[in-house]
């Protein structure tokens, strides 16, 4: 009983202590990045600069990226990290690609491009030539690291409670449109990236004014034994496609290039792995979306891993998307008679939603978690690339482009 009083007194400090963003417990801290932030795309928002914050949430590229800086100590004992990302529309119905993503205070960094105190190579004539700046480590700047990416689904939330139209939009077999969207990941081997001050910022590739609203939670479970020390851990960005500054495009590059980046990996690496996340985009009939492309990642120019990434069960994210465009298909389905004791076959119209179709390695409302790949024992500069041959070319009518974010890490002997 004495134990109990004196557990419910440590947390009862622990948590009056903590500021309105962290939130406190025995074994594991919280931090509470965004708050169900409102992210939108707005021009007007940043034409007047940049209001940077040491404490609060702010904006750059016209709302559409919001930054939060935090600082997070260094953990001394085995420490497991989750992210935790919430998600509603607040008005756009759309289903739209986000990132979360980390990124140091000091040094160059995105902000110092969008700030103006460093020029990445290229910027000027984006637009008009094959470049496609700050995707790759140039001089001081490297490219921010993602934590998370995911997929806003078709209004879930905001429209959600609509009892005129999307009903007539809900198929049988659910039993109402969720209220949002969430997702988790285990994030433990991008934790050097987060201790100290750091910027966590969250984008959402909207144009409506009306956006999303984001709540993201950062989590760190420390081990309560004091004999099981903090693994040594290392993390080498390699390439970030993600626009998460202007004047990136939507990068249709792969197709004709190996586009990378070369990393050192210090001669007492061990367990090394690549992290690897990609999603194709281009939303018409025939686009990166919807034509399966396969991926080459290279090593020093050999080839290192092939595959075709491709989502099949969007089908079960139904629930997630109450603004999803609806089609009627006529198909043959065998049904039960129970006047006659058995199986008949009738010709029937129902429903499929263009949220149900199968994308490129994505699903509206899903979460893309990073695809694993380990190394050999490799130490020493290396150079990984990617390419996709049979990927689609960026057209001006049609938005054709890869989301591709990789990185190296491992443990330190």
């Amino acid at each position: 009983m004495k134990n109990n009083i004196i557990s419910s007194l440590i947390l009862a400090i622990l948590v009056i202590g903590c500021g309105p963003k962290e939130i406190a417990s025995i074994g594991d801290k919280t931090y509470h990045v965004f708050d169900n932030e409102h992210l939108y795309f707005d021009p007007n928002l940043t034409k007047d600069g940049i209001n940077v914050s040491d404490t609060q949430p702010f904006y750059i590229e016209s709302g559409r990226i919001m930054l939060r800086k935090i600082s997070i100590p260094k953990f001394e004992r085995e420490t497991k990290v989750s992210i935790i990302v919430e998600e509603t529309s607040a008005g756009d119905r759309w289903d739209k690609a986000g990132s979360v993503f980390v990124m140091p205070v000091n040094g160059v960094n995105m902000l110092s491009v969008v700030q103006g105190q460093f020029t990445l190579q290229h910027s000027e004539d984006a637009e008009k030539t094959d470049n496609f700046p700050g995707m790759v480590a140039e001089g001081e700047y490297q490219p921010a690291v993602e934590l998370m990416r995911f997929m806003t689904p078709f209004g879930v939330g905001f429209y959600s409670e609509d009892t005129v139209k999307y009903p007539n939009r809900m198929p049988v077999y659910i039993d109402g449109w969720a209220k949002k969207a969430k997702w988790k990941q285990d994030i433990t081997h991008l934790l050097p990236l987060l201790e100290g001050e750091v910027y966590v910022g969250v984008h959402i590739d909207t144009w409506t004014k009306e956006g999303y609203n984001v709540d993201v939670k950062l989590r760190f479970d420390e081990s309560e034994n004091a004999y099981e020390p903090a693994k040594k851990r290392w993390i080498a960005p390699v390439l970030n496609s993600v626009r998460y500054i202007p004047p990136q495009r939507g990068c249709d590059k792969f197709q004709r290039a190996d586009i990378g980046a070369k990393v050192s990996i210090p001669q007492n690496a061990k367990s090394v792995n690549l992290g690897y996340i990609t999603t194709g985009h281009g939303g018409h009939s025939g686009g990166d979306e919807f034509v399966p492309t396969e991926n080459i990642i290279k090593l020093d120019g050999e080839e290192l891993f092939k595959f075709t990434p491709w989502r099949t069960d969007c089908a079960s994210f139904r629930r997630f998307n109450p603004t999803s465009g609806v089609w009627l298909k006529t198909r043959n389905v065998d049904y039960i008679d129970w006047e006659a004791k058995k199986y008949k076959t009738k010709k029937i119209e129902e429903p499929e939603a263009s949220s149900d179709l199968s994308r490129s390695n994505w699903c509206p409302g899903s979460d893309v978690p990073p695809m694993i790949f380990p190394m050999e024992k490799i130490t020493g500069e290396h150079e990984i690339t990617v390419n996709m041959p049979t990927a689609q070319k960026l057209k001006e009518d049609e938005q054709n482009f890869w989301f591709v974010s990789t990185y190296l890490f491992g443990e330190l002997e």
